[in-house]
């Protein structure tokens, strides 16, 4: 889940060092959480292909599809932070506004 990895208030830092080991550690939270799907996948056609039960595919299947979704919120996440709220003229309080109505998203959308 999205909110596991990013508190309320964001992940805004205050010095570049921090910003960049940030950065080196949400990349491989991504890459780790796309290793896990590329494994669910790969175990999706296993059960098809032995004609597993269709609620144990059903079950594989929103697996995979949480873990495509959760990726794509933290690649969002970081779009925003990064390109879209960047602009110095936006408050930092809209900025953690938006932030959490996406960590929101994430919990329950």
């Amino acid at each position: 889940m999205l909110d596991n990895n990013i508190p309320p208030g964001g992940m805004l830092v205050n010095s570049r060092n921090d910003a960049v080991s940030t950065q080196i550690d949400d990349d491989k939270k991504l890459l780790d959480r796309l290793s896990r799907v590329e494994g669910q996948v790969r175990g999706l056609r296993k059960m098809l292909e032995e004609g597993r039960a269709c609620e144990d595919v059903l079950t594989q299947l929103l697996a995979a599809r949480s873990g495509l979704e959760q990726a794509g919120l933290a690649v969002l996440d970081r779009h925003l932070l990064d390109c879209v709220l960047s602009d110095p003229m936006i408050a930092p309080d809209a900025v953690a506004k938006v932030r959490e109505a996406l960590r929101l998203w994430g919990r329950h959308g």
